[in-house]
């Protein structure tokens, strides 16, 4: 069977900025090549690219990852019976356990909680919901089997990329299609502080000095090397279905160039574009470029600034891998801001991102064998 790999790499320039913070609240770094870089975790970025995907995918395409799985299955009982809803926690509770996936008992008069985030789709709550008040009808108890089926079918795109794992039901765990990597800078970075005061608006006193609060809030800027993998073939085998596999992958490429984690955003409006996207399709095993970033970015002699060196950097290194290895994509495609990032431009068809999504989708849903 011929394999379908996605792998996709973008620049992107932040400024002024704290998008992911440590445990001390400064923006979390890495030291790569030696030197120390900004870095903002696969964590942050995967959750920004769930986010993202409600302006992407329907409703019932999604799921939600939480603890609080009694009380969503609850509101769907809710809305399917409203006669039953003086006793929807206790019966999303019963259909819960019946999966295997509530142990403990809740507190008396509170929806059930998982003892760990628990990721089922939206599919998933609303089929237990529909288990949970046929047996409170028929005045049985949910069926164990039919529980645990109907928490492991319908799958919702994010659960299919991200994976799930659940440790209580292991044969309901799902293996990620997509695999995120940690962006860092490409070039060495500094973190800096902003000392901030804030002043009383009701001090009206000329006479009374001082701020009303005083603080800082530490921060760097970078231009950031991302990548994302997805393995189109395990992505289907979870979906089961190659439109919805199409949709999903169009959905991914969207999201991870448009998305963006949301750490002190109010504070810095840091909301950029990446300077480039560069996607290409192999069939042997992905393949992630960081290294063209081993040895730290400079800035261009060209005037083009750090995103131009950057640029040429991820090019040559690109060539250099594809004809050390001997292992040429099947496709490529690149969308690029500005002539700063013409360099990109030769290693694939240069597209506007919309029309770059639905080029590889149309790729995609050929290799799989259904129609465009």
């Amino acid at each position: 069977m011929t394999r379908s790999i996605i792998d996709v790499h973008a620049l992107q320039t932040v400024p002024p900025s704290n998008l992911n913070r440590d445990e001390t609240g400064s923006p979390k770094t890495a030291v790569y090549g030696g030197v120390r870089r900004a870095r903002v975790s696969s964590q942050a970025w995967k959750r920004a690219v769930r986010l993202a995907f409600e302006q992407h995918l329907d409703d019932d395409q999604l799921g939600e990852r939480t603890k609080r799985v009694g009380e969503a299955i609850a509101a769907r009982i809710d809305a399917l019976d409203p006669d039953l809803t003086d006793q929807s926690a206790a019966l999303a509770h019963g259909v819960l356990k019946a999966a295997g996936l509530i142990k403990k008992e809740p507190k008396k008069g509170a929806a059930a909680e998982s003892e760990y985030l628990l990721f089922l789709s939206h599919r998933q709550q609303q089929r237990l919901a529909e288990l949970a008040v046929d047996a409170a009808r028929a005045g049985t108890t949910p069926d164990a089997k039919t529980a645990k089926d109907a928490a492991n079918r319908e799958h919702s795109v994010d659960i299919a990329m991200f994976g799930r794992m659940v440790a209580d039901v292991s044969d309901i765990n799902v293996d990620a299609a997509v695999q995120v990597a940690h962006a860092i800078s490409v070039h060495p970075v500094d973190n800096e502080f902003d000392y901030f005061t804030a002043v009383d608006d009701r001090k009206h006193d000329v006479q009374e000095t001082g701020a009303g609060m005083i603080g800082s809030i530490e921060f760097n800027s970078s231009t950031l090397y991302r990548y994302a993998t997805i393995d189109v073939d395990r992505l289907h085998d979870t979906l089961g279905d190659p439109a919805a596999t199409r949709r999903a992958v169009e959905a991914f490429l969207r999201a991870f160039a448009l998305s963006m984690p949301t750490g002190k955003q109010n504070t810095f409006a840091n909301g950029t574009r990446p300077d480039a996207v560069l996607v290409q399709l192999r069939d042997t095993r992905a393949i992630n470029l960081v290294g063209a970033f081993e040895e730290p970015v400079g800035r261009a002699d060209d005037g083009s600034g750090r995103v131009g060196a950057a640029t040429k950097a991820l090019a040559d290194y690109t060539t250099q891998v594809h004809e050390a290895y001997g292992e040429q994509p099947v496709a490529a495609w690149v969308t690029h801001v500005g002539p700063r990032t013409s360099a990109l431009a030769a290693l694939g068809a240069p597209l506007p991102l919309p029309a770059l999504a639905e080029a590889v989708g149309d790729t995609i849903a050929e290799r799989l064998g259904s129609p465009r």
